[in-house]
């Protein structure tokens, strides 16, 4: 079959032996250097797009995606509001619900954390987090129950167990005739939320059944706002702005974005700084990969000097060098996009066993999910 002389001669020049063998060494760091880096970059950047998607799916599962609530952090009336808000393109589910920052106590152990007023059957159309209990369950959460669910680190720092007891003390104080006290009322742990990777839940939220909220809170027929799932997440901007502009300025709309964009963007350019260092990886070799050519193009005068006496044109010469370091490059690319593909898919086996053998974690897997 026919090829033409400068691919022949420069597929030679790959596979033959330099008189220089400085050269040859070169050219073979050079294709390891752009197999490592491809290598490397594809199975972090995937290491990474697992790591934001997961976190994504795990955190965006939890919160709400639109939130609808009054301007004074209350929200009368939100029966009709109820129906009307389910109504609204891309809604799949809406939940009342009721928020205030309290104390909670264990002995001498005490923390500040968001309790949340919940109903379980309502509050488990616009969140997952019903799925994600390590112990115990959301159905346990019944009016006058006055059970609690807490988040894993916030159970584990009130050193909190299924059936523990804890007291929930709201930062206000009522008068009574023994003089003026603060607010407070003994809970039953219920249920135990897993690691989600969120400070929000993992030790800075509890939840009760909305009514037991309400009465804690001396609430009467009102709650703080009402939650929103959409069936698109990423419809969340538009859907609340529609919503803002019909409701009025009475209402107060927000959007997982507003609550949570700097996180996902923190990540993001995490992810694209890292995907920069990399690219420099490969760009160290290809410059290496570079100088092999010009190193070797110096080791071949004499075959340049034979080739230009038959008459071939300085152009087509180059274009023998050029093929040369072009193979070089394309089988180190090659060979690092597959070995970067296969060490992404094996992952979650691989890293184990290095960990094992160096005795450190490499991704720590309640950072990573891996």
């Amino acid at each position: 079959m026919f090829r033409p002389l400068e691919l022949f001669i420069g597929q030679r020049y790959t596979h033959s032996r330099r008189r220089n063998r400085f050269i040859s060494f070169i050219s073979f760091t050079s294709m390891l250097g752009i197999m490592l880096g491809v290598m490397v970059l594809i199975t972090i950047l995937s290491i990474m797009n697992g790591f934001e998607k997961e976190l994504r799916n795990r955190i965006l599962g939890v919160v709400a995606h639109v939130t609808v609530s009054g301007t004074d952090g209350k929200l009368g009336e939100w029966e009709p509001q109820l129906e009307r808000l389910a109504a609204v393109q891309h809604v799949t589910g809406v939940a009342p619900y009721v928020k205030n920052q309290v104390m909670l106590t264990n002995s001498s152990l005490m923390r500040g954390v968001v309790l949340q007023g919940i109903h379980p059957e309502h509050h488990e159309q616009v969140s997952d987090i019903g799925s994600k209990l390590e112990a115990g369950s959301f159905d346990d959460l019944t009016s006058r129950g006055y059970g609690i669910v807490l988040g894993s680190e916030l159970a584990s720092s009130l050193q909190l167990m299924v059936g523990d007891k804890v007291v929930v003390i709201v930062p206000k104080v009522q008068v009574t005739p023994a003089g003026v006290l603060p607010r407070l009322r003994r809970f039953t742990v219920t249920g135990i939320v897993k690691p989600l990777g969120t400070q929000e839940v993992d030790s800075m939220s509890a939840f009760v059944h909305i009514e037991d909220a309400a009465r804690l809170f001396k609430l009467r027929k009102e709650v703080s706002g009402i939650r929103l799932k959409l069936d698109d997440l990423f419809m969340a901007q538009p859907v609340s702005k529609s919503l803002q502009a019909e409701l009025g300025e009475a209402f107060e709309v927000s959007d997982w974005g507003k609550e949570h964009g700097s996180f996902f963007r923190a990540v993001k350019t995490e992810k694209i700084a890292m995907a920069m260092i990399l690219f420099l990886v490969v760009a160290v070799a290809l410059f290496n990969l570079v100088a092999s050519l010009v190193m070797a193009v110096n080791d071949k005068e004499a075959d340049i000097a034979i080739l230009r006496t038959f008459g071939m044109e300085p152009k087509r010469i180059m274009r023998i060098f050029m093929i040369q370091g072009s193979i070089i490059g394309v089988f180190g690319t090659i060979t690092g996009v597959l070995l970067g593909i296969l060490l992404s898919l094996n992952i979650d086996t691989i890293v184990p066993f290095i960990e094992s053998l160096i005795g450190r974690q490499i991704f720590p897997a309640d950072v990573f999910y891996i």
